[in-house]
């Protein structure tokens, strides 16, 4: 049976866990998701945030869009507009893997 050569003193593998994310700032998030607002009518549509969640290298990018507007559209309008960006925020945080600190 082959085995993986493992070099000594080498860092462990960074594996898909929480604890090398990068923290970011909310209006670092807020301009991370601005740029796929393709319309540019300053909402966040489900399809402009499958986008954003697909290049942030997540499955299931058209279930979790769905979800993620379902939960952060508060007026139910299905758009994510700055009103309701928090929970957008919550769930990049829980679902998208992203470190937001409210500073």
């Amino acid at each position: 049976m082959a085995t993986a050569a493992v070099t000594p003193n080498a860092p462990p593998p960074r594996g898909p866990g929480k604890e090398h994310r990068t923290a970011i700032t909310v209006p670092e998030f807020k301009r991370w998701v601005k740029q796929f607002d393709t319309d540019h009518d300053g909402r966040i549509s489900r399809k402009e945030l499958r986008e954003a969640i697909r290049r942030r290298g997540a499955w299931f990018s058209g279930l979790r869009a769905l979800f993620a507007v379902r939960r952060a559209d508060r007026n139910r309008n299905g758009f994510v507009d700055d009103s309701e960006i928090e929970g957008l925020i919550d769930f990049a945080e829980r679902e998208l893997g992203f470190r937001i600190r409210t500073e």
